[in-house]
Order: structure tokens, then sequence, then C-alpha cells
């Protein structure tokens, strides 16, 4: 899963910058997004706590898409605010392409079972 989204965000990315076309600023997404930091945090800690007790490799798979939520959660925060700050539109595009890596990171690590034990501590 974590492969198909970032063959998506590449594909919006692609596809706003080509059109010229970004998204304005919204207060309330910068909020959201903010608190989903924290949040994300706090989930994906409690999910591998619990994944370590009973085991639960598909619950540290879900905790890891917390960490990624977590951090697309960042990148939104840090977009906007440049956004807001600057006025260019597509810092909202170039600033969705540096979670590409860390999605592609992750995918591959659930993929062939490596666990990441220091990702939420």
């Amino acid at each position: 899963m974590l492969f198909v989204l970032a063959a998506y965000v590449k594909a919006a990315v692609t596809w706003h910058l080509w059109k010229d076309s970004g998204e304005e600023f919204s207060l309330p997404g910068f909020i959201f997004a903010l608190a989903a930091i924290p949040s994300m945090r706090w989930l994906a800690r409690r999910k591998i706590t619990i994944a370590e007790k009973i085991g639960s490799r598909a619950l540290r798979a879900d905790a890891i898409e917390a960490v990624t939520c977590g951090w697309l959660s960042f990148v939104v925060v840090a977009t906007l605010a440049a956004q807001w700050l600057f006025g260019a539109w597509w810092i909202d595009g170039v600033g969705s392409l540096a979670i590409i890596w860390f999605l592609v990171k992750e995918g591959r690590e659930a993929w062939s079972g490596q666990a990441c034990e220091d990702c939420c501590r």
C-alpha cells in the first residue's frame, strides 16, 4: 500500500506542477494537520506496544502506517506554512515529494518483514 501511495503522490505532484496549479492555503487544514502529528505518534506507539505484546506483524505494519501518516502531516504543516509565508503555489507540490523517500523505505521494510524498532521512540 505504501508503494501505491508513493506512486500516487508522485503522479499528483507531477500533474499539478505540469498544469501550474496548486492548492490554496487552508487554516482549518493547517490546524488539522498540526494536530495529527502528535496524535499519529501516540497512536503508532500504542500500536507498537500492543503488537509486541501479542506478536502481531500485521498490527506492527499498521503502526508504521500511523508513523507514515504523522510524517505526511508534518510535510503538510511545513509546506502550508511555507506557502502562507511566501505565497508560492508550487511549494505544496515540491514539499510533497519529500515524503516519497520515506514511503518507499517503509514499504520495503514492511514488504521484507523487517521491523522498525526505533521509529516511534
